[in-house]
């Protein structure tokens, strides 16, 4: 991990998630937690200036652009209004102070925030030892076959009111599997519990899916 808090695997979002997110709130224009989200680049890269030269009013611009969907990501971690909020304020942070890092030219700015909000999560999750985020570690006895992705044809909103129906831990796995794209073995050690325990939550995840889905048919 460096300073603008980065782990594995790696600085930028998945781009098929990335992508879907767009055309999401291209269609609808509206972010998942209910405020309404829009994209634009120009006034992106000017704002982006701002904040390089550390403006107060360029960072304010920059969060509420973004707060929609960094909602809607640590939402996906936390239960509490007041730890999702934190994490944001963490991640935005650690962008505001590592701004200059920001290499355009490895991908699109969004993506780059995006990963560093959702690692300033994962640490704040590490970070504390409370029964809340405890895991009861399984076994690794256990094979796990992910053919396909069960919100492939989902919308974002749709995504995340499923998310909202599993337990929390596991919400935050079955997320950092099917929306973020880590593997079992990154999921295990950025939070630091066994590969089985993983796996039993991908199941759990795909089995309470299962039923949830067939109930709203």
């Amino acid at each position: 991990m460096n300073s603008t808090g980065h782990t594995q695997p790696g600085w930028y979002l998945p781009k098929s998630h990335y992508k879907r997110f767009i055309a999401v709130n291209q269609r609808d224009r509206a972010g998942l937690s209910g405020h309404v989200y829009q994209y634009d680049l120009d006034p992106l890269n000017q704002i982006l200036a701002g904040c390089r030269r550390q403006e107060r009013q360029s960072q304010e611009k920059l969060y509420r652009q973004f707060y929609p969907v960094l909602f809607a990501l640590c939402k996906n971690f936390f239960e509490d209004k007041h730890d999702i909020v934190t994490a944001i304020n963490n991640g935005m942070l650690k962008v505001f102070a590592n701004i200059e890092q920001y290499d355009a030219s490895k991908g699109e700015f969004f993506n780059w925030m995006y990963t560093t909000v959702r690692n300033a999560a994962l640490t704040m999750l590490r970070d504390r030892k409370t029964k809340a985020f405890e895991y009861i570690e399984i076994d690794d006895y256990m094979g796990f076959e992910s053919a396909e992705n069960p919100f492939e044809q989902l919308s974002g909103n749709d995504i995340h009111i499923y998310l909202s129906k599993l337990p929390v831990a596991t919400r935050r796995i079955c997320s950092l599997f099917y929306m973020e794209g880590f593997s079992v073995k990154e999921i295990a050690e950025a939070l630091q519990i066994s590969e089985g325990t993983v796996k039993w939550h991908l199941s759990e995840s795909r089995s309470r899916l299962k039923i949830i889905f067939e109930k709203t048919l």
